[in-house]
């Protein structure tokens, strides 16, 4: 069977709704291809939901791991679980916050929590939120009876070339199945260093960022104003301890950074450890090893690349004055999650992850460039304009600024839907693909708090290009076919 190729022939369409992207049975993004797919994806349109053939697997839940909750819950609301601890946790939040009742079961070797009907939103919150999913590779192996854990050479072999990326040991760095469990992994992690503590969130984050450390923290604290960040820190730290700061360099959409120049001496005088998140700018463009003391990444996006592939990371940083506190409690926390075969897939890609990476800076760069200049577009974000003091601050020498660009077309509210429909390129969640990949971020990401998300400075109609590695001519032509349309 002949696989399509996402760089050459991108399902775009209107008839290609639901289509997987990549052409793979474990894609995690699927086609949208116009703007009122979106929003009849958000809204649970039944004629959007029935064509969805992937999504991604946080959000949507993929047939082969509908099965296997079948088979291990008998019909009743249920999610497989990677592990009996993590189904605890489930449990717990299910209980907690669903307040219905949640238990575990186990057959041949899977774990699954079931609950009620009406407990089933606080289940799937459970899976989005945490990121402690089971893959569908995993899914598959299970439905075909093979519940081993193989993988751990190449694992090992995936510890040592995150940990080369990264200027630490192999041991310092802890595989998860997924980039949101990377982030769920740290927040253990500063909740057992200080318990009871709440933390904050210095910059917009991505959505399952601020709302895991809300629901399974002790409260969090957004300061989302980056000129303002570090004024605001102090005052907060004043009114009393927290357990970690968070934040993302940059920041996800509008690829702002926050000054950790400012950021890190504040925290560090009062003893507060920083969790970064390197996924949109990646450890090839910036060196946080000066300022960050975990760094939770997400190894689905450009260190894979593919689009295939569920996995996560989160560092230990050797230069941190928490360093060995912390590794302790991470180590002490830490399950051997990511499944071997979806392992496999990451080492195979990764050993490419630094040429790609400076193709999706080139790329990136210059198509950030032209829609700067383009007399249809207001404005554009892009990390080398945005806050550019504080990233050049943890650019590496030979760094870029990434391929993630946003920008926000004249007449938004009329042009946007327009523009987006035709754009002849792959469209739907994620990023961090070989190939472009475009979305209207406000939408999908907030689209129960659009209103919020606009008070907070993110304008529901911008339009979000991961850019890909396609020869860059023709990807301008595309988006300046799209733009005069």
């Amino acid at each position: 069977m002949t696989v399509r190729d996402m760089l050459q022939d991108p399902p775009w369409r209107d008839e290609e709704l639901g289509v997987p992207i990549p052409d793979s049975l474990h894609a995690v993004s699927v086609a949208l291809p116009r703007w009122r797919d979106v929003v009849g994806y958000e809204e649970k349109w039944p004629e959007v939901v029935a064509r969805l053939r992937s999504g991604y697997p946080r959000f949507v839940i993929h047939a082969l791991v509908r099965e296997l909750a079948e088979r291990i819950g008998g019909g009743r609301p249920c999610l497989p679980l990677p592990s009996r601890h993590a189904a605890r946790l489930c449990t717990t939040f299910v209980r907690r916050f669903g307040g219905e009742d949640a238990r575990i079961v186990e057959r041949d070797g899977c774990f699954g929590v079931v609950t009620t009907d009406a407990g089933l939103a606080a289940l799937k919150a459970f899976w989005q939120h945490t990121g402690l999913i089971v893959s569908t590779r995993r899914a598959a192996a299970a439905l075909r009876g093979d519940t081993g854990h193989p993988g751990e050479e190449v694992r090992a072999s995936l510890r040592r070339q995150l940990a080369a990326l990264y200027g630490c040991g192999p041991d310092d760095v802890f595989l998860q199945p997924s980039g949101m469990a990377a982030t769920f992994a740290a927040l253990r992690a500063v909740m057992r260093r200080t318990p009871g503590r709440p933390t904050v969130q210095i910059g917009f984050p991505y959505v399952d960022t601020l709302k895991l450390q809300e629901r399974f923290g002790h409260g969090a604290t957004l300061l989302h104003d980056l000129e303002r960040a570090a004024d605001d820190l102090r005052r907060l730290l004043v009114a009393g301890p927290l357990a970690a700061c968070f934040s993302e360099i940059p920041g996800n959409p509008l690829l702002g950074s926050a000054d950790l120049r400012q950021v890190t001496p504040i925290l560090r005088s009062h003893g507060v450890p920083l969790v970064a998140d390197d996924v949109v700018a990646t450890p090839l463009n910036v060196d946080l090893g000066g300022h960050a003391d975990l760094i939770a990444t997400s190894l689905t996006k450009y260190l894979v690349g593919s689009g295939d592939a569920m996995g996560g990371a989160l560092v230990c940083n050797p230069r941190s004055p928490y360093y060995d506190e912390l590794k302790g409690i991470a180590a002490s926390l830490h399950e051997e999650l990511l499944w071997g075969e979806d392992a496999v897939v990451l080492e195979a890609r990764i050993a490419s992850f630094p040429e790609r990476m400076r193709r999706h800076n080139e790329n990136g760069l210059l198509i950030a460039e032209r829609l700067r200049r383009h007399p249809a577009v207001e404005q554009v974000w892009y990390p080398r304009w945005v806050h550019n003091e504080a990233y050049e601050a943890v650019r590496r020498p030979d760094g870029g600024w990434g391929s993630l660009v946003t920008f926000l077309p004249k007449d938004a509210e009329r042009r946007s839907p327009v523009i987006y429909d035709n754009l002849a390129l792959c469209k739907g969640p994620s990023l961090g693909t070989d190939f472009t990949l475009v979305c209207p971020f406000t939408l999908l990401a907030h689209y129960t708090e659009l209103d919020w998300a606009e008070a907070c400075g993110i304008p529901r109609y911008l339009i979000r290009l991961s850019v890909g590695l396609e020869e860059p001519e023709v990807l301008w032509h595309k988006i300046e076919l799209a733009l005069t349309s």
